[in-house]
């Protein structure tokens, strides 16, 4: 699987922040463990081999769908 950086949290120190990556059908993203317990009971069992990550919505702007969505005019 080749990646493609998308963008990385510009609020984020340099030695380490929450990424996004293209990687074709699918993103990979890099963010923070979930570890809050109140969370990880509203959600419930997580299958085996899947985790959860936290990103903040500032990162939404790196994914594709969205930034093209900025560029056209949103109908209500």
């Amino acid at each position: 699987m080749t990646l493609r950086f998308l963008g990385k949290d510009p609020d984020s120190p340099a030695d380490g922040s929450p990424t996004i990556y293209d990687a074709g059908d699918s993103y990979v993203i890099q963010g923070w463990r979930v570890v809050d317990q109140e969370h990880l009971q509203a959600i419930g069992d997580i299958p085996a081999g899947e985790t959860l990550i936290e990103i903040p919505k500032r990162m939404m702007q790196f994914f594709p769908e969205v930034a093209r969505d900025h560029t056209e005019p949103h109908v209500r």
